[in-house]
């Protein structure tokens, strides 16, 4: 079965050639398409198998990031969405595509559209760094419950923050809590294990925006929309990390003929499972 992937664009999207390129990696057909050809009904939400919003600044996020592209999906393709993601079909969003399925209401994706809210980070600051992440839901077809990853992060509205405390219960007993940031090891904010227990903060940069619970990324309760503010497109093969050259001294990674790991980096394997989930 081919998988068909939609890589939506628009102005001031910068990361959708890379998104394609991960999914055309993972063994999909990948298309770019701007957001106009399925405002003006050119083509259908329906020819695709997944929908991938990525990153950038979408419409310079003049009236805030995501704000301007939700507006549009929101009043234009609302039930096309709602179909799709009914239909158990797959979107992710990246940075600027999770603010924008955070302000659609697609997440938390439990009919209050103001429960949560991704706003500027703690500092104040544009941050652009590798963060480490771990898996923290137990209900999803593309992330493995406990695993650790490691991907960058490139944003100013990045801390997800909620509208009270039974809002982040009811994420946390539905297993949307998807990705948290966990401490770098050997890293600028210490012991590893400070970031072991349930919600507890590694602190900053390890949590680079100042999430609450060191939130990174959200899924549905379906488990079928994930929303993450690091970059797996980023890390696609090995040696897109910044210390591969270490790892390989320390037997970390694989250099063998057929590639591997080496070829694989922690971003990868997302866009994979997302693929062979489609096909199953």
């Amino acid at each position: 079965m081919s998988v068909r992937v939609l890589v939506l664009r628009t102005a001031g999207t910068n990361c959708d050639y890379e998104t394609a390129h991960a999914f055309e990696l993972a063994g999909a057909q990948t298309e770019r398409l701007h957001v106009r050809a399925l405002l003006e009904g050119v083509r259908k939400l329906d020819e695709y198998h997944i929908l991938a919003l990525p990153g950038g600044f979408s419409y310079g996020d003049d009236l805030g990031a995501g704000t301007v592209l939700a507006n549009q999906l929101g009043t234009r393709l609302q039930d096309p969405l709602a179909r799709f993601v009914d239909s158990g079909r797959q979107v992710l969003g990246i940075c600027n595509g999770f603010q924008v399925l955070v302000r659609l209401g697609l997440l938390p994706g439990t009919g209050d559209e103001k429960a949560v809210s991704l706003v500027e980070n703690t500092s104040g600051l544009f941050e652009d760094r590798w963060v480490r992440l771990r898996v923290d839901t137990d209900r999803s077809a593309v992330l493995e419950q406990g695993d650790l990853i490691e991907m960058p992060v490139a944003h100013k509205e990045g801390r997800l923050v909620v509208s009270s405390p039974e809002v982040l219960e009811k994420l946390r007993d539905q297993g949307q809590i998807a990705l948290r940031y966990v401490s770098l090891p050997n890293g600028e904010s210490g012991d590893e294990a400070s970031s072991s227990a349930e919600g507890q903060d590694p602190g900053y940069p390890a949590n680079p925006n100042g999430s609450i619970e060191s939130i990174a990324g959200l899924q549905n309760p379906a488990g079928n929309v994930l929303g993450m503010m690091p970059h797996p497109e980023r890390h696609l093969r090995a040696l897109h990390h910044p210390q591969w050259t270490r790892r390989r001294a320390l037997g970390e990674l694989s250099v063998s003929a057929e590639g591997g790991d080496w070829r694989q980096g922690d971003g990868f394997r997302i866009f994979a499972r997302m693929v062979e989930k489609a096909r199953s």
